[in-house]
């Protein structure tokens, strides 16, 4: 049988695997492993239903996806855009939701609207690169930081950031503002291509049970 195959999960550390969890429990699929938190193990498993599961950073998930270390992934739809990795995105879990804008002391507006050569701080260059380059006709440069981006206005490294804004308090706090919003985000779940093909019943049954558990929740 092919049942006899695990399915793999990679899942983003942090609160979007806590909620992914929730999520899978809610259509049944559990793994107790995963919630000890002084656990060292580094792969969970559900024998019964044959489902292994792993941790790890964000970045790192569509990675494992596209070179099948994990069948399914679930992480957030910046760091799917951001890596550009090969994998099929089969659905919108609605939770992690947010915005990737273009942020900036209330000056910096007119820069933008004029198309002026200026520069901007991101830990997504790429979705920076694609916003100003293909959307905006814009020529930019760009500056990658990993830290705070926010630092990048307020010591004159860059003119803008290209991040992701929540609520947008700590933007208020450093006398920054959402200039322009580029898109909006959520956490997804990814596939690997040749899963999809081998595994296409299992893992279809599973993405019709997450919709119908969150259309419940809508």
């Amino acid at each position: 049988m092919v049942n006899d195959r695990y399915l793999t999960f990679a899942l983003g550390k942090g609160r979007l695997a806590n909620k992914t969890m929730e999520l899978l429990e809610s259509i049944g699929i559990t793994c107790e492993e995963i919630k000890d938190k002084n656990t060292r193990k580094l792969i969970f498993v559900n024998e019964e239903l044959k489902l292994k599961f792993f941790l790890s950073k964000g970045p790192d998930v569509p990675t494992y996806v596209e070179y099948g270390a994990a069948d399914i992934g679930v992480v957030g739809s910046d760091t799917i855009m951001e890596e550009n990795r090969n994998v099929y995105e089969v659905l919108d879990l609605g939770f992690g939701k947010c915005k990737m804008c273009v942020c900036g002391p209330a000056s910096a507006a007119e820069l933008l609207q004029h198309h002026e050569r200026i520069r901007v701080a991101s830990k997504y260059p790429r979705i920076a690169r694609d916003y100003f380059y293909d959307q905006k006709h814009q020529t930019v440069d760009i500056i990658k930081l990993n830290g705070s981006v926010e630092l990048g206005p307020i010591v004159n490294l860059t003119d803008v950031i290209v991040d992701i804004v929540e609520t947008g308090s700590t933007l208020r706090e450093n006398g920054l503002q959402v200039l322009e919003e580029i898109c909006p985000l959520s956490a997804r779940v990814i596939v690997n291509p040749v899963s999809m093909q081998m595994e296409n019943e299992r893992i279809k049954d599973i993405v019709t049970k997450l919709k119908e558990a969150i259309s419940k929740q809508d």
